[in-house]
């Protein structure tokens, strides 16, 4: 297990460019490159960086090559105030930062808006993603919900520092199942303690944006599909898995009990065991 600090110490970066843009990218690597299966891409949510992957990547980069990005104005990557930072924009990030590795291929793993960012990925680039995960994604019309909504309001790029870090334990406490681990929300709340960092996670909750969703054709997502979603989460409901279910072909439920909406963080064993066996035998 790492902290937040060697995390960031073990990320790479590059430059992509987006909207006419020119913005830096950072991303956890790890794992072979030699291997004939595809990497596997980690998308994380708001208000989470790629440490949230912290306890999955290790396992499943024993035996691939995995790449977790911080989306554009999140943890490590730009967080200037002058870029647009919706789903659909971290979406054409990805695809800048695949080419920029030369990558053609890929298992797609997506957590909270991350999973909205896969899904408009998976159904525009149906030649790219073999596979898909989603957990506890934004999908359709579930979101924002109200944390979010909140934070976006233009009050919060006022409040004190000490007030901001309190919603912020609140989140990471109240979206976990049981006692949070401190470490885990020490280092979620690290990159929006600065003052950059507080402007750009408004400006991240102002660019949520439900029309990202509700106009996706989820009928063309070609790849084979695992919802592995924390069943007891109240911010993206369960019945949201069982709605994609409905709409996207060759997928396969996989509830996770006992985990809310930081499913990666709260049975982090069992989902890599999960993620694992579907990235190696596909659909059961």
């Amino acid at each position: 297990m790492v902290d937040h600090d060697a995390w960031t110490d073990q990320q790479s970066a590059t430059t992509v460019t987006v909207d006419g843009h020119d913005l830096e990218v950072a991303f956890h690597e790890d794992g072979s490159n030699e291997t004939e299966e595809p990497p596997v891409v980690f998308v994380h949510g708001i208000p989470t960086w790629s440490f949230l992957w912290r306890d999955v990547v290790p396992d499943v980069a024993e035996g691939r090559r995995t790449i977790a990005p911080d989306m554009l104005g999140y943890g490590n990557s730009a967080m200037s105030d002058d870029f647009d930072r919706s789903i659909r924009a971290q979406e054409k990030m990805l695809e800048e930062l695949l080419d920029d590795l030369n990558v053609e291929r890929i298992a797609l793993v997506g957590h909270d808006i991350g999973g909205g960012v896969a899904l408009r990925f998976a159904a525009h680039n149906p030649d790219v993603v073999e596979r898909l995960v989603l957990s506890n994604a934004v999908c359709y019309d579930s979101w924002p919900v109200e944390f979010v909504s909140n934070l976006g309001l233009p009050s919060t790029a006022d409040v004190e520092r000490e007030e901001l870090e309190g919603r912020l334990d609140s989140a990471f406490v109240d979206g976990a199942y049981g006692e949070a681990d401190p470490e885990f929300v020490a280092g979620m709340k690290a990159p929006w303690l600065t003052d950059e960092g507080h402007v750009s996670l408004v400006r991240n909750a102002i660019a949520t944006n439900t029309n990202h969703t509700t106009e996706i054709d989820y009928g063309a997502i070609t790849a084979e599909t695992l919802l592995l979603w924390g069943e007891d989460d109240v911010m993206q409901p369960y019945a949201y898995a069982e709605r994609l279910a409905d709409d996207i072909g060759n997928t396969e439920l996989a509830p996770l009990s006992n985990a809310y909406h930081w499913v990666p963080e709260d049975r982090p064993d069992a989902y890599a065991d999960r993620l694992r066996e579907f990235l190696t035998d596909g659909l059961a």
